[in-house]
């Protein structure tokens, strides 16, 4: 595997709330730093709401010696509004040598693919299987339509790799792009054929690809959840609250591919108790501190 990754936020906004409150530079250069030498990462994707964060961070880990992917994540934005920010964004970074990402899950993420106007209401769907599958059949005609704009844009402004953050039932067409990327969790509804999807989709895609995202959180059977673990999560709005039950805290629970990001580093909106919901390999203990949890030991050794 080429490209040994991380995912590393630099605060989504959601509803209002900011999942990093506090964007200190230097803590973001010292996470950076010990994301290239301690966890042996070669390359880092970064994601974000706001251009200005995404750009620092980048230049920080292009001198950390990290490969960056260069990931726009947003929530509750229109199509025109995704257009717009990807062009600011890829003005940006131009000629650097980093990877574009085109957002990421816009199908349940952004509005004007799947019903509702929060991302709450469009989530909400995955409990509704009837009525998601309903809707689903229009997804991938309405995403590849965006996509295909939405690459027109960044190429007219940047020079490099361009991929996006897939949910499997979008259907991207990936002609339109030069490396596949789908955020592919494993769950106990899909263990016993994880593995054989991932070397079929590398088999049939004739192009590099990666797993944008993958991981699961720090309580017992928090991998048999997988992407759907932020069910443990209590919320006033979109901010983090407490746990909606009691949880078993348990660290140990967290091929042919070019490229995979384990998300996350750490989920600074997490911090404490709610830790144990957190997909971090570290455990935020402050505003800009944190502490490595097993899996960041773990990984690090897998990586090295």
């Amino acid at each position: 595997m080429r490209g040994k990754g991380i995912v590393y936020d630099t605060g989504i906004v959601i509803g209002g709330h900011d999942t990093r409150q506090t964007f200190d530079l230097d803590a973001v250069r010292h996470d950076l730093r010990v994301i290239r030498r301690d966890l042996r990462c070669t390359a880092v994707r970064i994601i974000g709401s706001a251009p200005s964060r995404l750009e620092a961070a980048a230049r920080e880990a292009v001198a950390a010696g990290l490969e960056v992917w260069f990931s726009p994540f947003t929530a509750d934005l229109s199509p025109s509004e995704l257009l717009d920010l990807f062009a600011d964004c890829a003005g940006r970074i131009k000629d650097t040598g980093m990877v574009f990402v085109a957002g990421a899950e816009h199908s349940l993420l952004n509005r004007g693919f799947l019903p509702g106007d929060t991302i709450g209401d469009r989530i909400g769907l995955l409990s509704e299987p009837e009525r998601l599958r309903e809707r689903l059949g229009r997804v991938p005609a309405l995403i590849n339509a965006f996509l295909e704009d939405a690459v027109t844009v960044v190429r007219e402004r940047f020079a490099g790799r361009i991929t996006y953050a897939a949910i499997p039932f979008e259907s991207v067409d990936w002609s339109l792009f030069d490396i596949v990327g789908v955020d592919l969790y494993r769950s106990a509804e899909i263990a016993d054929r994880y593995r054989d999807g991932v070397r079929a989709l590398v088999a049939r895609s004739g192009k590099p690809v990666a797993i944008t995202e993958v991981g699961c959180m720090t309580f017992r059977g928090g991998a048999d959840l997988g992407a759907r673990g932020t069910e443990v999560v209590e919320y006033d709005g979109h901010r983090p609250v407490g746990l909606s039950r009691p949880l078993a805290r348990d660290e140990g629970e967290q091929e042919g591919v070019d490229s995979v990001f384990v998300n996350t580093f750490a989920q600074y909106d997490l911090p404490g108790e709610l830790d144990a919901a957190s997909y971090g390999v570290v455990r935020v203990t402050g505003e800009t501190s944190w502490e490595p949890k097993e899996a960041f030991h773990l990984l690090a050794e897998r990586y090295g």
